[in-house]
């Protein structure tokens, strides 16, 4: 019979297949990755306050959304909520300067889609500034 000790290895990690997967992974994401930029729309957000702010903005186009996703412009109701039909009503009625802003309003029931089918018409005609109106809950609110 063999007594003699016998000697303890301790167990190893072998660290450089660990380290070669994660260099591989940093190098897919490297390559994968997507730096061009976008098209990016700078947004300004509107301060509250407990004042309505007037503001001259004389002869100032509205777009309006309606809760079913029909259009107004400068409250005139279109026939149908094709953005062609908006594009071409935008244009008979718009100033000749696209520099202006426009203010598009639009119901809380409104469709998300219906909103952006309008800014990205307005968008497409070359208006760079678009306000969105608001109204606050208590103006809104309807008291019996």
């Amino acid at each position: 019979m063999n007594f003699k000790p016998r000697r303890h290895e301790e167990p190893e990690i072998n660290m450089v297949s660990l380290i070669d997967v994660v260099l591989m992974l940093v190098i897919f994401f490297m390559l994968s990755t997507n730096f061009a930029t976008e098209g990016r729309v700078r947004v300004q957000l509107p301060q509250a306050s407990d004042q309505p702010v007037q503001r001259a903005t004389p002869d100032a186009l509205v777009v309006t959304v309606t809760a079913g996703g029909g259009y107004l412009v400068d409250n005139r109701e279109l026939v149908n909520n094709s953005p062609d039909t908006l594009r071409a009503a935008i244009e008979k009625l718009a100033p000749a300067d696209r520099s202006l802003p426009v203010n598009l309003r639009a119901d809380g029931k409104a469709t998300h889609q219906s909103v952006v089918t309008a800014m990205d018409v307005l968008g497409q005609l070359g208006f760079a500034q678009v306000n969105f109106l608001t109204l606050s809950a208590q103006a809104g609110a309807h008291t019996p």
